[in-house]
């Protein structure tokens, strides 16, 4: 039976349509379309494969403090770029995303004008690769937990399509209403590496039958809650990369983690000299660049 709560809306009729904001609360997740413009998303494309190009020569995941670029093998296909966080602090196109005004006219009337950020990421999906993300709840990765207060109402994930998003190249998949099923136990059921893990929610008693792929078009931007059921299937195709902008707000006042994006409705610029703790906990005592896989010592990177 198909569902009679709308989940797509136009930006363009934010202010004339607010049906978005029930719709979130309702379904746990809505998509806004046409967010950004065409110029706009051409200019952010060209700053992920920047930033793809970059990783591809690392011998392997690096880090330096916040930000770290994902780097891995995949089988048949050899090395990729899965992800990065935090490019923000070196990126003045992909930090004036984040801080955008439209960014604080969606989630002021869900969260209002003074918001945190603990998410900054940038997600590939390489053609022919084995890479997903397990079906979810972000729940599962605000830790401690006593630092995200409140989070159902507190906190909203936003994911701006850079590329179309289609069941084909391994679209991110929802369950809508998810976040109500109230159970502290379904947080994350995931499978093996290229597994998107509906066995193990299946097993665990969970309906996945109205599991749907969040189609978007470039400059689409979708929204969902922390405890909302999400994952991506693989993908497919010859040459389409998905790449997705996450970026993660959450209300000021229940986080005692991440960086300050707006203060009373104000954006906030990143302090580069003294970054936030956010996941890593050693960000002010560990401040020189390397590699995690290498070891303790870790390798400082050449230029």
């Amino acid at each position: 039976m198909a569902d009679t709560v709308r989940s797509r809306y136009e930006f363009a009729a934010l202010d004339t349509d607010p049906g978005w904001i029930e719709a979130y609360w309702e379904l746990g997740y809505v998509i806004l379309a046409g967010v950004f413009e065409p110029d706009e998303i051409d200019r952010i494309g060209r700053r992920f494969d920047r930033w793809y190009a970059e990783g591809m020569r690392h011998p392997s995941t690096f880090r330096h403090q916040n930000k770290t670029i994902w780097v891995e093998q995949a089988e048949g296909v050899g090395q990729i770029v899965r992800g990065m966080q935090w490019p923000s602090y070196e990126d003045d196109t992909l930090d004036a995303v984040r801080t955008d005004p439209r960014m604080l006219r969606i989630l002021g009337p869900l969260i209002g004008g003074d918001i945190k950020q603990i998410i900054n990421q940038l997600h590939w999906k390489a053609p022919g690769s084995n890479i997903t993300w397990g079906l979810h709840r972000d729940v599962r990765s605000r830790k401690p937990d006593e630092a995200f207060r409140e989070l159902g109402s507190s906190y909203v994930q936003t994911g701006l399509a850079v590329d179309r998003h289609w069941s084909g190249n391994g679209a991110m998949q929802i369950l809508p209403r998810s976040h109500r099923q109230g159970r502290l136990d379904l947080n994350d059921h995931g499978g093996a590496r290229g597994d998107t893990g509906e066995s193990g929610w299946a097993k665990a008693g969970l309906d996945l039958s109205g599991l749907i792929d969040v189609a978007m078009e470039p400059g689409d931007l979708a929204l969902w809650g922390p405890y909302t059921i999400h994952g991506g299937g693989l993908n497919t195709t010859p040459d389409s990369y998905r790449r997705l902008y996450i970026n993660g707000y959450v209300l000021a006042a229940n986080c005692d983690r991440g960086e300050w994006t707006f203060r009373n409705g104000q954006p906030v610029p990143l302090n580069q000299a003294e970054p936030a703790l956010i996941q890593y906990e050693q960000v002010r005592t560990r401040t020189e660049a390397h590699y995690p896989e290498l070891g303790a010592a870790g390798t400082k990177p050449s230029d």
